[in-house]
């Protein structure tokens, strides 16, 4: 049992990890000149190079705090919809930012559409 609540959470942490580096990338695209682009089999999203950019400046910039649930959804839930966090989207549409965030996602994912897929890095490859 505990391993499967420590595989869940582990799972969720990096949904939440992925889906924040996302958010950043797609709105510093041109400040760091980092572009979101498909790799592998072209299924996965990734800023690929622009990582290691999107890191530092993540590192430089970004203050990320956590508390510990046993239901981390419903917390979750009553900040968003209750605090004014404009760079979640889920149960959010009543931010001002909403429409900007979802466009501004939703144009990088377009564009790594365009793009070549890359080699899946650290990977050796596809």
């Amino acid at each position: 049992m505990a391993s499967s609540t420590s595989r869940g959470r582990y799972a969720s942490h990096r949904r939440y990890r992925r889906s924040l580096r996302l958010t950043l990338g797609s709105l510093l695209v041109d400040e760091l000149e980092i572009a979101l682009r498909r790799v592998g089999s072209g299924n996965r999203l990734t800023f690929h190079t622009g990582e290691k950019q999107l890191s530092e400046w993540m590192h430089a910039n970004a203050l990320v705090s956590w508390i510990e649930s046993v239901e981390p959804w419903e917390a979750e839930h009553r900040l968003i919809t209750s605090l004014d966090v404009p760079l979640n989207l889920d149960s959010n549409g009543h931010n001002e930012f909403y429409p900007v965030l979802e466009t501004v996602r939703s144009e990088a994912r377009r564009r790594s559409g365009e793009l070549p897929i890359l080699p899946n890095p650290g990977v050796g490859g596809r």
